[in-house]
């Protein structure tokens, strides 16, 4: 029986990408079910999804919030529903594109090769961003060189939102004393894994920025995960129990 895969994607007003990106994950042919974690948007992204679920009942899955409550919270609500349905690799992506669904298997393949969690990297090798403004390109540079002199974590591209987990990862990681919502989330759940002994692998992608939709930078995000990343330094990480539900 070959392994079950799942990808989270969690979307706000993103009626232009929800679509399309649904058909390319699909248009693989790998067997990778996705979950939409929205967050009430106003623009009838959930609809859309609704409409696609009725073609792909066992393996496009919906979840609706009811408010704007942060990318951190939405990916935690995704592990927990994707841990107790016992998925054994669990992905995150985002809806626009600036992730390559051709990449997916590629973050497989380095877990299935041993590692727990895989990376799609803007940094590892070199600098690899397309379309974005160059102060953009340094703020998020400079981010990750941050990171890893503070933390002392081996990760070039510590914010990447593309990534695939072993489910062992998620079910040793306490998600309930995950603190930051913004991009801090995503070095904060790296940084848990580092600190509970997983094997992280980061693989080269090329992120291209969105085309359509609009962007949900904001100066607040990077000012969480500065401050956060301190905090975290001084924060003893432990491992929970496998008791992980709904």
């Amino acid at each position: 029986m070959s392994p079950s895969k799942i990808v989270i994607i969690p979307t706000y007003n993103e009626k232009e990408n929800i679509s399309k990106i649904v058909s390319a994950i699909f248009g693989l042919n790998q067997n990778f079910h996705i979950l939409i974690v929205d967050d009430g948007s106003p623009d009838g992204t959930a609809m859309i999804v609704k409409e696609l679920m009725k073609g792909q009942p066992e393996s496009l899955h919906l979840i609706e919030r009811q408010g704007k409550l942060g990318l951190g919270t939405a990916y935690i609500t995704g592990f927990k529903w994707s841990v107790a349905r016992k998925y054994d690799y669990i992905f995150e992506m985002d809806a626009d594109f600036s992730h390559d669904p051709n990449d997916l298997p590629l973050l497989f393949g380095e877990c299935e090769k041993g590692a727990d969690l895989t990376i799609g990297s803007r940094y590892c090798d070199g600098i690899s961003v397309i379309n974005w403004p160059i102060g953009r390109v340094i703020m998020s540079y400079s981010a990750s060189v941050y990171v890893r002199k503070i933390l002392g974590i081996k990760v070039f591209d510590t914010t990447s939102g593309f990534k695939c987990y072993r489910r062992k990862v998620l079910e040793t990681i306490d998600l309930s004393k995950i603190r930051m919502k913004g991009y801090g989330f995503q070095i904060e759940m790296k940084y848990s894994t580092y600190k509970l002994g997983f094997k992280i692998k980061e693989i080269p992608i090329i992120f291209r920025d969105r085309k359509e939709g609009s962007s949900k930078m904001s100066s607040g995000i990077f000012g969480e995960a500065f401050w956060g990343v301190i905090k975290m330094k001084f924060r003893r990480i432990k491992p929970t129990a496998n008791n992980i539900s709904e």
